[in-house]
């Protein structure tokens, strides 16, 4: 049977941080941080919190409305490019919490891409194989706030914290995942970066004194990168099975900020009614952007039965992937 999104669920800190705040650490005006980014508020997790407790959060609102489903589930991926710490994953620290006990779990990291790898990878799991169970968890979850350079406008005006997971399983023919595509491009991949913390260059004092163990993007090429991949990739993907851009109803992109996503909106020509935003209140969450928007999208005008929804990301690596589903 083809394999579909089940039901969806979030979680975002209570911690709001708004432009004021932005405005005192960075020493940017508010308005020049609403006018560049369109972002208002974005959450913060608060100290002793790990990115497997914002993914346990939300992982608990979605099997809050599917009980019972849990001994069936046999696959956990976490997405996620500030995992709880280098191994082991923080996929297994979710299972373990969760009483998944043997299911496989591991963790992805396609930095803001990454919960549309996981659900492309999901789908071809749960199709070829009975060994994985009848269903699957794909968890976005990222803490930008633990990577965060406060006196950087350019990045700390953008990120928050957040995790969403979606539950994967078997569908009816014609519902469903019809069509994924993931790309990379690893050329550009200082684009996006925390330099220091791996074997390549260690966290040595020299390095945190220098802010290596902070994120760090080279905005203007990033947005030149998505403003180009991610139209080819939707372009790609709806080709792959058969459809354009007038036959989907819902357009779930990742939450960059709003000034890129009125951009990309413009750029393939949509209605922005078909294109649901989350990034004004809960800014760029990275992973977790897209299950956030899903569900919030889902709470404001529930999914029709049949309605086509395509999610679509670019992310760091420099990484882009697409998905069509059907909702059943």
């Amino acid at each position: 049977m083809p394999v579909g999104v089940l039901g969806v669920g979030f979680h975002v800190p209570d911690v709001i941080i708004d432009n004021a705040c932005i405005s005192e650490w960075a020493d940017a005006p508010e308005d020049w941080v609403a006018r560049r980014t369109g972002i208002h508020e974005r959450r913060y997790a608060p100290a002793g919190v790990a990115t497997s407790d914002l993914a346990y959060e939300a992982v608990t609102d979605l099997l809050g409305r599917t009980p019972g489903i849990e001994r069936d589930i046999g696959l956990v991926i976490v997405a996620t490019a500030t995992p709880d710490q280098p191994q082991p994953a923080t996929a297994v620290a979710l299972q373990g919490r969760l009483g998944l006990e043997a299911a496989a779990s591991f963790d992805i990291n396609a930095v803001c891409s990454g919960f549309v790898y996981g659900l492309t990878i999901a789908d071809a799991l749960l199709s070829s194989s009975s060994a994985f169970g009848t269903y699957a968890l794909v968890v976005g979850a990222d803490m930008f706030s633990s990577v965060m350079d406060r006196t950087d406008r350019r990045t700390v005006s953008l990120f928050g914290d957040g995790a969403g997971a979606a539950l994967l399983g078997p569908v009816p023919e014609g519902y469903g995942i019809s069509a994924s595509r993931m790309v990379a491009h690893g050329s550009l991949r200082s684009l996006v970066e925390v330099p220091a913390g791996g074997t390549r260059k260690p966290l040595t004092p020299e390095a945190r004194a220098a802010g290596e163990h902070l994120f760090k993007m080279d905005g203007r090429p990033v947005t030149e990168y998505a403003l180009r991949a991610l139209p080819e990739v939707v372009g790609a993907t709806l080709a792959d099975c058969g459809l354009s851009i007038e036959d989907i109803d819902r357009f779930i992109f990742h939450q960059a900020n709003v000034r890129l996503l009125e951009n990309i909106t413009s750029e393939l020509k949509l209605d922005p009614d078909r294109v649901p935003m989350t990034a004004p209140q809960y800014g760029n969450t990275g992973a977790a952007s897209i299950p956030i928007t899903m569900r919030d999208a889902q709470s404001r005008k529930p999914f029709r039965r049949g309605e086509r929804i395509l999610l679509a990301a670019v992310g760091g690596g420099m990484t882009a992937a697409a998905t069509v589903l059907t909702w059943f």
